[in-house]
């Protein structure tokens, strides 16, 4: 079993800044369990308590409508390179949608991205570290910018008509709330 820590510690943080892909997981009290990869400059640790990640434009809002529905989330990180080591935040968490009163002093912290969909921000209440022995060698080889080149295609008009026909309802059927937390209801 790993170690657990109340909150992240400097080197942990520091493990975090280095890592090029994460992992996020949540559920709702029933349906699916959904697990993301994430990657880019989309992620800042805050403080040893608070991480707050980009959420950009996807083909599915899980995270979101799980999150309405039930906090709990877990953030991971693995070392691909270097030594063995599994980081997991484990926490509660909130969404922020374009039209929050937070979402400006967040997405300060980011790269500006048309893509922008949602920030998710965790109150970490645990962190465990174990050994990955097992987690094998990869090499990173740059990021990938397909969404970032398909989403300044769309603009802002088609990246907030792909959230209405795709981002409304999660695989259960639960609503993300982003056409209501985006201002666009009565567009």
């Amino acid at each position: 079993m790993g170690k657990q820590f109340s909150a992240l510690t400097d080197k942990q943080i520091e493990f975090i800044d280095k890592q090029k892909i994460y992992f996020v997981a949540t559920a709702a009290e029933n349906g699916t369990v959904n697990l993301s990869p994430k990657g880019g400059d989309s992620l800042r640790v805050i403080n040893p308590n608070e991480i707050a990640w980009m959420n950009l434009t996807g083909s599915g809002n899980e995270s979101a409508a799980h999150v309405i529905q039930n906090s709990r989330m877990t953030v991971m990180f693995c070392a691909f390179d270097g030594s063995p080591l599994i980081l997991r935040a484990y926490g509660n968490a909130r969404v922020l949608h374009t039209k929050d009163e937070e979402w400006d002093r967040y997405t300060a912290l980011f790269p500006n991205s048309v893509a922008a969909r949602q920030i998710f921000v965790l109150d970490v209440n645990m962190v465990q570290a174990s050994c990955g022995m097992s987690v094998p060698y990869f090499t990173y080889e740059g990021d990938r910018d397909d969404l970032e080149r398909w989403s300044e295609r769309q603009g802002t008009d088609g990246i907030e008509k792909y959230w209405m026909r795709k981002n409304q309802k999660s695989l259960d059927g639960f609503e993300t709330e982003i056409i209501q937390r985006a201002g666009l209801e009565n567009e």
